[in-house]
């Protein structure tokens, strides 16, 4: 099912051609950014506390999800280059990577990250995913 949404967040972006800059794309910017500076620092609570619920499950199948995030293989980030949000949805665009996030109670959190396109219109493909 996230393959799927993922999908439909790549294609509306593609089709919408530029970039939300209202304080909703700041937000999930700020959230996308939070998670590498943790995973950098090595807090991986911190890591953890801003991904969605199921992606957080997801990360914890074989370890606590702390220890489990810093051991997933994500790339460098680098600088946002580009942020799009749809409703409840949204798509961080990195130099090194691509992060989707939704909207819950508290806030953006992380669904996806370490996402690469594969091209033809099909799904991103994340190291860290529900």
């Amino acid at each position: 099912m996230i393959r799927f949404l993922l999908g439909v967040v790549a294609t509306v972006g593609l089709l919408a051609g530029c970039a939300s800059v209202d304080g909703r794309a700041q937000a999930a910017d700020a959230v996308a950014e939070r998670l590498f500076a943790a995973i950098d620092a090595g807090d991986g609570d911190a890591a953890c506390a801003l991904l969605a619920p199921e992606t957080e499950r997801s990360v914890a199948e074989e370890q606590p999800c702390a220890e489990a995030i810093l051991d997933e293989d994500l790339p460098e980030p680098g600088q946002v280059t580009g942020t799009w949000v749809y409703g409840q949805q949204a798509q961080v665009k990195l130099t090194g990577d691509t992060v989707f996030l939704a909207v819950f109670p508290g806030g953006w959190r992380v669904v996806a990250a370490g996402c690469t396109p594969r091209g033809g219109g099909r799904p991103y493909d994340c190291e860290v995913e529900a």
